[in-house]
């Protein structure tokens, strides 16, 4: 992360995230600078099994995802339910 700011990075991007919330917050804490998690297709498959198998529903098990990038401290999240995210967080 460090070679990436000096070399004029002005944010960064975390990949996977859920598997790196810590690292995301490490990130966040020592640089400042902005920091976006990409929400990889695995971990898109993931909610969308369990909400198959019934383990919860898709938008609950959705939102516990993004609320958890959120706590790490990302500025943003790059993930495949984009538009389902967009629609629960607009009403």
């Amino acid at each position: 992360v460090a070679l990436d700011i000096a070399e004029g990075a002005d944010s960064v991007m975390v990949k996977p995230g859920l598997a790196y919330l810590d690292v995301i917050c490490r990130v966040k804490q020592q640089f400042g600078v902005p920091v976006f998690a990409y929400q990889v297709s695995g971990e898109y498959a993931l909610i969308e099994a369990g909400a198959a198998a019934g383990i919860g529903g898709r938008d609950a098990l959705l939102m516990e995802k993004l609320v958890a990038f959120k706590r790490a401290g990302c500025t943003g999240v790059l993930t495949y339910h984009a538009p389902i995210a967009a629609k629960l967080l607009n009403g």
